[in-house]
């Protein structure tokens, strides 16, 4: 049996507890311990380098504005991971309301440092670009941030059959764009 998530648990825990204490270090561990994640999880939702860092930048500012409020009961993980998904989809509206006169949005796909990466994550990235904001967010919570249904449930704060049946539906279109290139 795997017990490594349930450490993770209680090392975040303890952070937050000290940091609260006043130790500031145990924040700056906090971050380091989730901020590729996160990171990875906004560049995902959103395509663009520069809006994933002001994200997860801005989540984590939230993160740490309401500590107070972190219940221990619950993980630290999937705390910070419904504020950064969030705080994705937030400036997802925002950047609709941005749209240009023609209806157009050229949101440019993220850079991929493989060179093999290239080629297939440029392909997808796009396609993903092309669902809309909450099919996009459990695509990418489950397909590649590799979350369980419940953890997913607990993230965006729907219950576990409601992303079952938004991941049926976001397979469904993302498909659709794979192959037509368009949904």
């Amino acid at each position: 049996m795997n017990t490594a998530p349930a450490a993770n648990d209680d090392v975040d825990r303890e952070l937050v507890r000290r940091y609260l204490d006043g130790e500031l270090a145990a924040g700056d561990e906090l971050v380091g311990r989730h901020l590729r994640r996160m990171f990875n999880v906004a560049l995902r939702m959103l395509g663009n380098v520069q809006d994933a860092e002001d994200v997860t930048q801005t989540a984590f500012g939230n993160a740490f504005a309401a500590l107070g409020t972190y219940d221990p009961k619950y993980r630290f993980f999937s705390w910070i991971y419904r504020m950064t998904v969030n705080t994705s989809l937030n400036t997802l509206k925002r950047r609709r309301d941005l749209v240009s006169l023609d209806g157009k949005y050229d949101a440019p796909v993220a850079d991929v440092t493989s060179e093999s990466a290239v080629e297939a994550g440029d392909r997808v990235g796009r396609a993903l670009l092309e669902l809309k904001p909450d099919d996009r967010a459990v695509v990418v919570l489950r397909h590649l941030e590799a979350l369980s249904y419940e953890e997913i449930s607990d993230a965006l704060g729907v219950p576990v059959k409601t992303v079952k049946s938004r991941l049926f539906t976001a397979r469904q279109r993302l498909r659709a764009v794979l192959l037509d290139g368009r949904e």
